[in-house]
């Protein structure tokens, strides 16, 4: 029996007084999408956020590769093959994309592959390396949407952890970002996926969770829960 890429068990963890997860488990196996869907507020940022090591937990383990990483440091976990692309994107404003990317691979010392990939970064997203220069702050949406799926990609993850890609992006700009996911996983990223629009993300995932309070409520292959009546009432409009 394989050891999943990353597995989470029992876990809790709080902001301030307020429990957001209590006791989720799940895991991931190397090669696939598993998105997290939920209402606001049910806890899906938090998870990524304790699996990235942003937040501890009180409580359970998260494991990647068999190995217990609750208490590692953040930057240990980016060394380790875990890299997030925040909600609201975060890049940079006042730096170039370039020196995006570059702190993208603040973990690296190899000089020559660091600047490889930069230039593979620029192939895969053609906006980018058209506008390398440029302060990312003045980029579009989706362009920023893009530098940070880059900029994570450059620490080399196994594990790509991406919290709301879509978030306040044209519906022509989602369908470009969620092909750029869907090929990544082709070429081999396992990705943990944090997405608002549940439907295109169960479309592009291999499983799904549905969190509500904190707590996993369904689970199981994407193609059977996008038919759930109960996802369909809750999160698809049905």
């Amino acid at each position: 029996m394989t050891v999943p890429l990353l597995e989470i068990e029992n876990l809790s963890v709080n902001y301030g007084a307020i429990q957001a997860v209590r006791g989720l488990s799940l895991h991931v196996e190397e090669g696939e999408i598993v998105t997290l869907i939920g209402a606001n507020g049910a806890g899906k940022t938090t998870t990524l956020r304790a699996v990235s090591r942003m937040l501890r937990p009180v409580a359970g383990s998260v494991r990647f590769g068999g190995r217990d990483i609750s208490r590692i440091p953040t930057d240990e976990a980016v060394r380790l093959g875990i890299a997030q692309s925040p909600e609201g994107r975060q890049v940079l404003a006042r730096q170039s994309i370039q020196d995006n990317l570059e702190l993208g691979a603040y973990t690296r010392r190899d000089a020559a592959g660091v600047k490889a990939d930069i230039a593979r970064m620029y192939g895969r997203f053609p906006r980018l390396g058209e506008r390398r220069g440029q302060l990312a702050g003045t980029l579009s949406g989706g362009e920023q949407q893009m530098l940070a799926i880059a900029r994570a990609l450059m620490s080399r993850p196994k594990l790509l952890l991406l919290d709301e890609p879509s978030l306040g992006l044209a519906p022509i700009i989602v369908r470009e970002i969620f092909a750029i996911i869907r090929e990544l996983n082709e070429q081999g990223v396992t990705i943990l996926l944090v997405e608002q629009n549940a439907r295109l993300a169960m479309q592009s995932s291999h499983r799904t969770y549905v969190l509500e309070a904190g707590q996993i409520t369904l689970e199981g292959p994407s193609r059977d829960l996008v038919s759930d009546e109960r996802v369909l009432q809750a999160y698809l409009g049905g």
